[in-house]
């Protein structure tokens, strides 16, 4: 028999015992006086559900009253062996009567409860985040978005792993043809297991070999919410605490829900600054290295003095020097991320403190440059998105290279670069750098500043929502 024949047969209690053989958390509880069955795996299912859902019943009907039993809501017939696989490896138990196989959700509700997000914190506003139930997720959206045009699908990812994919799109407001991309690209999706929300992303953007992110993740239920009423499709994955919109924008990775709810000014003031933070990041210890090895006449005089006499005893040149402090930082910020919280922040702080100052007296490196490393690695940290942040300072890394090679024209060739690679990416075959390519002055107000909200009263045009206008404010 072939193989698509025998996915595609009946199910059987024999085919089901025969797929689970040697799984020692399959129960199969057998009820001889009614000729019933009942298959379900013990570490998925709530023992509580099945006992009043399914046993109990059981137990104490008579052969003859099978038949309305059965024909309750909770009995779900199934007519494909492959499905009630799939339903049994989902929390469900199998029921199989007179030849017929049945399936009842008595899934276990284990999971991590609603905490804030660790990795998105905020000073106002909401501090509820996504879990890794993709269920409870989509309650915090939906207490959030009361709106029957608010669309679920539901898709499965991964051969082995069968993870549920959720796509979320308001009706209406989204982009049809975005969401049938969406939908698409994760249907052609051929892998073995999608164990997570970033794992799944970097299966659908656009261009794999990118520096930078294309698709921003969040795991608040308030930002996911934003995007949706902004036209965006958004994902949600069970097993992951992440939700990704697209399509995104290279700046969207520089805003912050603290931004829309603190006061205008506030927010424009923060936002500024987190675009300062990120010329700060990229090219400070870049131009230390430059102007000390080819540009001294850049430096002041008096300054000039001073950084003779700190790189007076160090043996090594800029670049090197540089490098050498910026690989500490990295193993420091690394060490720091998988250890245990408490031990984390006193490796972080003590360990910065110590080798920093050690180095500067074995004469490894100039307190210049410490004091460079040190406001590259905070500005650094300004930057809300980690997965940023993280592609940031990969690229600080080529930046040195460049002027310990060619000095302040290796910066400039650097920017160039960094320049034309951000305008060649695109998401969900939309531009990266929108609104400045193609330009649409009037959504800078929403990018570079956050101006009050009676001003904000289109949709993002990246989006290509068919609703591009959104409701004004009466004052």
């Amino acid at each position: 028999m072939s193989k698509s024949h025998t996915e595609s047969s009946l199910p059987t209690l024999a085919h089901t015992l025969d797929e689970f053989e040697d799984c020692t958390d399959l129960f199969h509880r057998e009820l001889p006086h009614l000729g019933v069955d009942a298959v379900y795996l013990d570490t998925l299912i709530n023992g509580d559900k099945l006992y009043y859902e399914v046993l109990k019943p059981l137990h104490e009907l008579e052969p003859s009253q099978l038949e309305a039993l059965f024909a309750q809501s909770q009995f779900v017939i199934q007519t494909d062996s492959k499905e009630l696989i799939v339903g049994i490896l989902s929390g469900s138990a199998a029921v199989f009567v007179h030849e017929q196989a049945y399936l009842v959700d008595v899934r276990g509700d284990e999971g991590r409860s609603v905490t804030q997000s660790e990795i998105e914190t905020t000073i106002t506003g909401p501090h509820d985040g996504l879990t890794e139930k993709a269920s409870l997720s989509l309650a915090l959206i939906r207490t959030r978005l009361r709106s029957s045009h608010l669309k679920i699908i539901r898709l499965g990812v991964g051969e082995m792993t069968k993870s549920d994919v959720y796509i979320l799109y308001v009706k209406d407001i989204a982009n049809m043809e975005n969401v049938h991309e969406v939908i698409q690209r994760i249907k052609d999706i051929e892998v073995d297991a999608v164990l997570d929300t970033n794992m799944l992303i970097q299966m659908i953007d656009d261009k794999p070999y990118a520096v930078f992110p294309q698709i921003l993740t969040t795991e608040r239920p308030d930002a996911v919410v934003s995007k949706l009423v902004a036209g965006r499709v958004v994902c949600i994955m069970d097993g992951s605490p992440s939700a990704f919109s697209v399509p995104s924008t290279f700046f969207e990775f520089f805003t912050s829900s603290d931004d829309y709810y603190q006061r205008w000014m506030l927010g424009t003031a923060t936002r500024l600054l987190r675009f300062f933070a990120l010329i700060v990041t990229v090219s400070l210890t870049a131009l230390y290295v430059s102007i000390t090895t080819y540009h001294y006449e850049m430096i002041p005089e008096n300054l000039l003095l001073t950084l003779v006499e700190s790189r007076g005893r160090v043996p090594f040149p800029p670049v090197y020097e540089a490098l050498l402090m910026e690989v500490t930082i990295e193993l420091l910020r690394e060490a720091g991320a998988r250890l245990p919280t408490k031990i984390g922040q006193t490796i972080g702080i003590v360990g910065g403190i110590v080798i920093g100052q050690a180095a500067v007296q074995a004469g490894f490196t100039s307190n210049i440059l410490i004091i460079a490393v040190a406001l590259s690695t905070i500005a650094s940290f300004v930057i809300p998105n980690y997965t940023m942040s993280a592609s940031i300072r990969l690229l600080r890394f080529g930046f040195i290279l460049l002027a310990g090679l060619w000095g302040n024209l290796g910066i400039a060739i650097g920017i160039t670069a960094a320049t034309i690679h951000l305008c060649s990416i695109t998401s969900l075959k939309s531009s990266y750098v929108t609104p400045i390519a193609p330009n649409q002055p009037y959504e800078w107000r929403d990018v570079f500043i956050r101006a009050p909200f009676n001003l904000l009263a289109r949709r993002p045009s990246q989006s290509r929502s068919s609703n591009p206008t959104r409701i004004r404010p009466k004052r």
